[in-house]
C-alpha cells in the first residue's frame, strides 16, 4: 500500500515522501479499512518535528483520522460489517491507503456525510466535543476563550459552545489575517495575540476575565491564561503545538486565582478509555449529518499533497481544516 511517510526529524516538508509499505492485519480488537479520506492536524507537524511522544519510531505514518469502509476484522471483533463507511481515529497511520485501528474507535458514518466531511469528525470534531462537554464543563452563560479560533478545532469549539448556552465567545488568532475566519465561526469577539491580550479581554469582560481558556500550546502561555481568568476560572491544556518544554505549574497563583488547571489528550483516552471517544465521535459525526457542526474544509487530492498540505497548517497558511482525498 502507499503512505505518507517521515523518514527523520524535520522542520519542512525535506524528510516527508509517499512510499509503499505492506499492508497491516488486523489483530485482536482491531480492524483495518481502505482509506478514502484522511484529515491533516497540527499533531502531524509536531511528530514531524520530532516532538516528544509524538512519533513513536522513525520511519513513521502520520494521520490521526481517517474515514472509509471496512476491509478486515480482527479476532474477537463483530462490527462494524466488512465494507461498513465509517470514521476512525487512527492515532497514527491514517494517511494511508490502509489503517489500522482500535475497533471501538470506528464508527459508522450516517446517511448524508461524505467520505471527507467525515473524516475530520475523529479528531476535530470529536476533540472539540469533548473539550466543550467533558474537560471544560462549559456551562451556559459562561464565558469562552479560544486560542488559535481559526482552526478546526477552534471552528467546532464555537459551535459546540454556542449549542451548550456559553455566554460569550472569545477567540485569539496569531495574525489578523485569520480574524475574518474565526469570526465566520461564531465568535462574537476574535483578538490577536499580543503583549496587551490581557488588558483587551478585561476590557471586553467588563474587567472581569473569562471563565475557561482552553489552549493547544502546552504551558508556554500558562501565565497569560492566568491573566486571563476570572476568579474560579480554569484553564484546559490540550497538546503542545508550541513544542516547548512543558514548565512546572505555578500553584501560588493558582491559589491567589481559586484556578484550576486540566489536561485532555485524545491518544490518552484512545487508550485507557476508547469508548468515550467512540460515543463523542458517534455524537459528532450525527451533528454534522444533521448540518449543526460544518467546518470549511480545504480539500487536496492524493497523499503525495498532503506534505504540502501539512507545511501550511505549520506556517498557518489557509483558513479551515486540510483534509485528502485518497
Amino acid at each position: 500500500m502507499r503512505a505518507l511517510i517521515f523518514d527523520r526529524p524535520a522542520p519542512d516538508t525535506s524528510s516527508t515522501r509517499v512510499g509503499q509499505l505492506d499492508a497491516p492485519d488486523p489483530g485482536p480488537g482491531e480492524l483495518t479499512i481502505d482509506v478514502r479520506a484522511a484529515g491533516i492536524n497540527f499533531i502531524d507537524v509536531m511528530a514531524r518535528r520530532g516532538d516528544p511522544a509524538y512519533a513513536s519510531a522513525w520511519p513513521f505514518v502520520p494521520g490521526l483520522e481517517a474515514a472509509g469502509t471496512v476491509r478486515a476484522l480482527g479476532p474477537g471483533v463483530t462490527g462494524p460489517a466488512i465494507g461498513t463507511p465509517v470514521a476512525a481515529f487512527t492515532r497514527a497511520g491514517g494517511l494511508a491507503e490502509i489503517a489500522k485501528i482500535r475497533a471501538e474507535l470506528a464508527v459508522p458514518i450516517p446517511d448524508g456525510l461524505s467520505f471527507e466531511q467525515a473524516a475530520v469528525a475523529p479528531g476535530t470534531l470529536t476533540t472539540a466535543a469533548l473539550l466543550v462537554r467533558q474537560a471544560g464543563h462549559l456551562r451556559p452563560g459562561e464565558t469562552l476563550l479560544m486560542h488559535s479560533a481559526a482552526g478546526g478545532v477552534g471552528q467546532a469549539v464555537a459551535a459546540l459552545a454556542r449549542r451548550a448556552g456559553v455566554g460569550t465567545l472569545i477567540g485569539t488568532v496569531g495574525s489578523a489575517r485569520r480574524t475574518a475566519a474565526a469570526e465566520k465561526s461564531g465568535y462574537a469577539v476574535v483578538l490577536t495575540r499580543g503583549d496587551d491580550l490581557a488588558d483587551r479581554v478585561r476590557v471586553v469582560t467588563n474587567g472581569r476575565g473569562v471563565d475557561v481558556v482552553l489552549d493547544s500550546q502546552g504551558t508556554e502561555q500558562i501565565g497569560l491564561d492566568l491573566d486571563l481568568l476570572a476568579q474560579g476560572g480554569r484553564i484546559v491544556l490540550f497538546g503542545n503545538a508550541a513544542g516547548a518544554p512543558l514548565t512546572d505549574l505555578p500553584a501560588g497563583r493558582l491559589f491567589a486565582g481559586n484556578a484550576s488547571i486540566g489536561g485532555f489528550s485524545m491518544s490518552s483516552m484512545s487508550v485507557r478509555a476508547p469508548q468515550l471517544i467512540g460515543d463523542a465521535l458517534r455524537d459528532a459525526l450525527q451533528l454534522s449529518a444533521d448540518g449543526e457542526l460544518d467546518l470549511g474544509l480545504i480539500p487536496v487530492d492524493g497523499l503525495d499533497a498532503a506534505g504540502e498540505a501539512q507545511q501550511a497548517l505549520a506556517e498557518g497558511r489557509g483558513a479551515g481544516k486540510y483534509v485528502v482525498r485518497l
